[in-house]
């Protein structure tokens, strides 16, 4: 089985592929939060990186569900990144083993572009699939190495230990609702309160009002926005929006 968190996209595109050359089931970890799962052959998760940590929604996911892991069973994760993985693995693997008792076996990450888009500009659309096709490549030999039982720790460009310190509080200054607003040109499709993984959003008079002090910061709303009228302080207008072209 392949569980995924996905925001716009990438994560989900790495999933499906794993998922269609291993003969796997795919589910998100939405969909699964808080339930028992069993692992009798093989779990891979798959995440983004959020502010060199774990999205507030696997962390929920690796913390709080009752896990069932025969002892042969293979623990696989996938880490999709745009700048760098941070401590993105070894804070997953904290919070997995205090729940089972276990690490995961393999350990891979694929670069992809970054939608932390208060810092990246993804505005130039030719850069953007240069860095999807190399994404492509390297999820093939990730595919590669899974099928011949290759273990090990494959995560590329960390930041460790300093991450690992630094990573709450960074994460939960940025996650901050108050940084998000609305603009004029909303149109109150309401596809934004739709989408939110933490149900931190409600339509109210016709525009999104954000419920909640934090959320999980995934930016799925700005760039799911059809007018583009959600946007992170004033960091994020000049950078376009994106969500992967299989999304």
């Amino acid at each position: 089985m392949i569980y995924y968190f996905s925001a716009t996209g990438n994560s989900k595109h790495v999933a499906n592929r794993l998922a269609e050359a291993l003969n796997e089931s795919v589910t998100p970890v939405l969909e699964v939060l808080n339930l028992g799962i069993k692992v009798d052959d093989r779990m891979i998760l798959v995440y983004p990186n959020y502010c060199g940590g774990v999205p507030s929604v696997i962390r929920e996911f690796l913390q709080k569900n009752i896990f069932q892991i025969s002892k042969d069973a293979k623990l696989i994760l996938v880490i999709t990144y745009g700048n760098n993985t941070g401590a993105s693995s070894s804070i997953a693997t904290k919070y997995f083993k205090k729940n089972t008792g276990r690490t995961f076996d393999a350990m891979y990450s694929v670069k992809m572009p970054d939608n932390w888009t208060p810092v990246f500009d993804l505005t130039n659309a030719e850069e953007v699939a240069e860095t999807n096709a190399k994404a492509d490549e390297e999820i093939d030999g990730i595919i590669r190495k899974i099928k011949i039982g290759v273990d090990g720790d494959h995560v590329g460009d960390k930041l460790g230990k300093f991450m690992e310190v630094v990573y709450p509080g960074f994460y939960k200054t940025l996650s901050k609702t108050s940084h998000l607003h609305v603009e004029d040109t909303c149109i109150g499709c309401g596809l934004c309160a739709k989408n939110c993984p933490v149900n931190a959003i409600e339509m109210k008079d016709g525009k999104p009002t954000w419920t909640k002090k934090n959320c999980a910061m995934c930016l799925g709303c700005l760039h799911r926005c059809p007018k583009f009228a959600i946007q992170y302080d004033d960091k994020t207008k000049d950078h376009g929006q994106y969500l992967h072209p299989d999304s």
